[in-house]
């Protein structure tokens, strides 16, 4: 996440790195002896699929502990079981081995920790730290108080060590019903930290957890839970996003009344923001059981696994969170800019191809019935390191419809009545006909061709302005090809209406079920990726689509308004 420069006047002179706030805090924690080395952790909650707000997380904490010399754990905070699923799990594990954050045998779970976590819990119960707590969660909050108003003692707040002692083992052996008690830390109700008004840190629910099963009747809140399991697992820096600032104080005094040593020091920074695009999981998954999107990894969300089925990888991840940097100022990013980085990785890696995705047949009425020949074509013109390939051509061709106009308007440039363009790396052809059908709409068109102009050939007598892609007929491949646009109607105004459901685009997905393409694609497997000529860079679709039958998802068109600063 840092950039680094070099004086160019005296190239003997040493390196000066761009740190950003997080590196700086650590380099002085290694030097003051706060820690000797670095650990960080990726906690997610498994509640959902990951979107690539979580995947700066990833990056980032695995990138601090790649760039210390440290380790990086994957632990799942997964201390609320009535929203946790083992295929969030499995699905997680999947995003963050994707990203190339490599945690090796570092995979933990809160869950594991539950009987450390009751015993701290009883460690702070007879330091006199916490109470067992009788109102209900309404009562609760209206003992707590508000921002202007300090909070009052709950009337349990005195009992006896040997009566909460009692009470929460009571509580652990399932003597009393879900939200008759619960247990508080015991700091101040009159702190002008809300967080730290004596709050929860374990409760009652009867509910079957994926990891433990019903072993547990009691689980703790995770502002309880997560500063200890920091701590076990020696966890040097816990690095969080800002809606944690204000629970600091809290995370602080749970390792400090539990006398750890070496305590985690907690440091938040800003959430990635995108604009017009949909990041929370209750709205994702809302969209998910309703059917209006086809599952968490549907290409239009941006969840990891979305964006992965789409066909980004994750090098351009890894640009886009370099490109986005890490502060601690909220700001949000253009989509744009993620297209960007998916171009910028894919343009000299992937082979560009034909496609046609409006196809109409392009007849050559006096090249030779039944013959074909192969013209060499490179398979990417800014890359000669990624060679040629041969490419059939034919009498009958496919086109796109828009390269053909019956009345063409001033400067199109394509084929008419009469004009004459080049087909790319093939021949001059001069459209001397059309078809159409009782609606108008032309199903073919006619042409003849100059054997002369063939590419490569040398040819000079004349020049034409318009050049256009085709495919043989015969030997083009059929696939169906899905165009995204962003899920949300932009014009809108907003993503959400008050009623919380999202202003969805009613085109944001478009299905071509007649698409061809030239033969090099046959055997194409899930995730391998192409540029499309003219038409942007496509992924073959990792759920639907079959070797007899190609799905290719469209990962972004070829040109954008974003432009980088230093471009």
């Amino acid at each position: 996440m840092d950039k680094e420069t070099m004086t160019a006047a005296n190239p003997e002179e040493k390196e000066t790195v761009s740190k950003n706030f997080i590196e700086l805090i650590i380099d002085k924690d290694l030097e003051e002896g706060h820690c000797k080395t670095v650990r960080t952790r990726f906690p997610p909650e498994p509640n959902g699929y990951l979107h690539v707000g979580h995947a700066k997380s990833i990056l980032l904490n695995y990138g601090l502990a790649v760039k210390y010399g440290g380790k990086f754990n994957l632990r799942f905070d997964d201390t609320n079981p009535t929203k946790e699923k083992t295929e969030f799990v499995d699905s997680i594990i999947a995003d963050v081995k994707w990203l190339g954050a490599d945690f090796e045998d570092r995979l933990f779970f809160a869950s594991n920790y539950f009987n450390e976590m009751y015993e701290a819990a009883v460690k702070l119960i007879k330091k006199g730290k916490a109470y067992v707590c009788d109102l209900s969660a309404d009562e609760i909050r209206e003992y707590r108080g508000t921002l202007t108003e300090p909070g009052r003692n709950s009337p349990y707040r005195d009992r006896s060590i040997e009566e909460n002692l009692a009470l929460f083992t009571g509580m652990k052996n399932g003597e009393y019903e879900d939200g008759s008690k619960v247990l508080r830390a015991k700091i101040d109700m009159a702190s002008p930290n809300i967080n730290m008004r004596d709050p929860v840190i374990y409760r009652v629910a009867r509910i079957s957890h994926h990891n433990t099963g019903d072993q547990w009747c009691i689980y703790p809140m995770y502002d309880f839970a997560h500063p200890i399991e920091d701590a076990i697992e020696g966890i040097t820096h816990s690095i969080c996003t800002l809606e944690f600032e204000d629970h600091r104080p809290l995370y602080d005094w749970v390792v400090r009344e539990l006398e750890y040593e070496n305590p985690p020091k907690q440091i938040e920074f800003a959430k990635m923001y995108l604009t017009n695009v949909i990041t929370g999981k209750r709205y994702i998954k809302r969209l998910v059981e309703e059917g209006i999107v086809d599952g968490w990894d549907d290409p239009r969300l941006v969840t990891i696994s979305a964006l992965r089925r789409r066909g980004f990888t994750p090098e351009s991840l890894r640009m886009f969170m370099d490109l986005c940097g890490v502060s601690k100022s909220q700001s949000s990013v253009d989509y744009a800019m993620l297209e960007y980085c998916i171009r910028e990785d894919l343009k000299l890696k992937r082979p560009r191809v034909m496609a046609v995705l409006d196809p109409v047949k392009l007849i050559i009425t006096n090249y030779p019935e039944g013959q074909t020949e192969y013209v060499e074509v490179p398979n990417n013109q800014e890359n000669e390191e990624m060679g040629t390939r041969m490419v059939p051509f034919s009498r009958e061709l496919y086109i796109e419809r828009e390269d053909f106009k019956i009345d063409p308007p001033k400067k199109y440039f394509r084929l008419y009545p009469g004009n004459e363009v080049r087909l790319m790396n093939a021949y001059f052809v001069t459209c001397i006909g059309y078809e159409t059908d009782e609606n108008g709409r032309v199903t073919q068109i006619y042409a003849t061709y100059d054997p002369q102009t063939r590419s490569g050939s040398g040819f000079t007598g004349r020049k034409v302005k318009g050049t256009i892609h085709w495919v043989s007929a015969a030997q083009a491949v059929k696939a169906q090809v899905r165009l995204y646009e962003n899920l949300v109607d932009e014009s809108a105004g907003s993503v959400y209406n008050e009623d919380g459901s999202v202003n969805l685009n009613p085109n944001s997905r478009t299905v071509l079920s007649e698409c061809y393409i030239e033969p090099v694609i046959e055997g194409a497997k899930a995730y391998d990726s192409f540029q499309f000529l003219r038409s942007g860079f496509f992924c073959v679709d990792c759920k639907d689509s079959r070797p007899e039958a190609l799905v290719f998802n469209r990962i972004c068109p070829l040109k954008s308004s974003y432009k980088p600063e230093n471009k």
